[in-house]
């Protein structure tokens, strides 16, 4: 694998810090500034509407220039907006630094993914992204626990600022290590814009938003549902991220391995153990070892599904793939958002802080049921030797012959 992959790694170990750190500095930001945990859950809300909104904007606006230094445009962007996180003085600017930061996040994913593909052979693509998406899983192992640990030690704005030096970090690995690759050229918006009408595109999209919002329902409350229920103390919380961040690299791992594979398996398997997991969550949230085995296991099935998504994505926009990759990075936090919302709407109708593990498990139930229609179709369009319904035929360049 190109010395390129790693980093593409560093920049989402510091990307995926920011991103999931907050779940465990919730309590201490809600009683720094006086707000109640549902109303800072709108923190990982923001956040990841941010990200849906400044995928395919940032991505857009990326296109007249270079993809490398688009990148670096893009982790100087995510230094901004967790500077400002640091130094809020109010909630309403805490939020903010939280969007700012986010608007880098989509299209790095979505065009490191398209980098970390061309990088390599067409039988190793889910390998390169699983391998790029390591940093975001291993930023749950080492960064978050990490910075949740500083934060309830030192205060939650030393860990955004530690965060923002990471950020400086991954500019400095992308700008030195990531090769100078041109923009594709032939390539216009209006092509982006027409992979999305491939009905498997969006099929995948949908599967990214149910799938992995099944993971943040639970994900997002794991440190008042595991003190307040479970019984751990507070600084348990850092370890139990931990367990997540493994189950990530993991889960990762596996599915990028498998994907090259048996990319469609994979997903029926991953999804559907990731909906009984979820389902079960809500009786062994009551015992603390049971608690921590499945928290493992939520990051290991949740994050099985990101590579073959991202692949399959890749895959059916093959003529004009930019657009379309940074958007389903959009969609995993549009699932993060939902899920979010969804389980402070159950928290706040005072179901407990269980509850959003029912409402995680429903998403990723409703994931597999997508992810069996998918197939269906592609059978049909197979069997049928045209293309399924509402996809868009990609214009294979013509070469000139004598």
């Amino acid at each position: 694998m190109p010395l390129a992959l790693l980093a593409l790694a560093i920049g989402a170990f510091g990307i995926g810090t920011t991103e999931f750190v907050i779940m465990g500095l919730l309590p201490e930001v809600a009683g720094d500034f006086g707000v109640s945990i549902p109303t800072a859950g709108y923190l990982v809300t923001g956040y990841a509407l941010g990200v849906m909104f400044g995928a395919p904007l940032m991505t857009v606006l990326g296109t007249k220039i270079s993809r490398k230094r688009m990148l670096m445009l893009l982790m100087g962007l995510f230094v901004v907006g967790n500077v400002l996180s640091a130094l809020a003085p109010s909630f309403g600017l805490m939020l903010t630094g939280r969007v700012v930061a986010s608007l880098a996040h989509g299209a790095f994913f979505g065009i490191g993914s398209v980098v970390a593909a061309d990088l390599v052979a067409p039988d190793k693509r889910a390998g390169a992204i699983s391998l790029m998406f390591t940093g975001l899983t291993v930023a749950n192992v080492v960064g978050v626990p990490l910075g949740t640990l500083v934060g309830q030690s030192l205060g939650w704005r030393v860990t955004f600022g530690i965060v923002a030096a990471l950020g400086v970090v991954g500019l400095l690995g992308v700008a030195k290590l990531v090769p100078d690759m041109p923009k594709p050229e032939g390539v216009r918006l209006r092509h982006e814009l027409a992979a999305l009408k491939n009905v498997q595109v969006l099929l995948a999209m949908a599967m990214t938003v149910l799938g992995f919002g099944g993971v943040f329902a639970a994900i997002t409350y794991i440190a008042p549902m595991m003190t307040h229920v479970a019984g751990f103390a507070d600084g348990s919380v850092t370890w139990l991220l931990v367990l997540f961040g493994l189950g990530m690299v993991g889960g990762n791992l596996v599915g990028g391995k498998y994907a090259d594979r048996a990319l469609m398996p994979m997903l029926y398997v991953s999804l559907g153990a990731l909906a009984a997991v979820l389902a079960l969550f809500t009786l062994t949230a009551h015992n603390k070892i049971a608690a921590a085995v499945t928290i493992a296991l939520v990051g290991a099935l949740g994050f099985a599904t990101v590579p073959p998504l991202q692949k399959r994505v890749l895959d059916h926009a093959h003529g004009a793939p930019t657009l379309a990759s940074a958007l389903n990075i959009g969609a995993f936090n549009l699932g993060n958002a939902l899920s979010a919302w969804l389980g402070g709407l159950v928290i706040a109708a005072g179901l407990g802080y269980t509850a959003p593990n029912w409402v995680g498990a429903v998403l990723a139930a409703a994931a597999l049921a997508l992810a069996v229609l998918s197939a269906g179709l592609e059978r049909r369009e197979r069997a049928a030797g045209t293309p399924a319904a509402g996809t868009v035929p990609v214009k294979r360049p013509t070469v000139a012959t004598r």
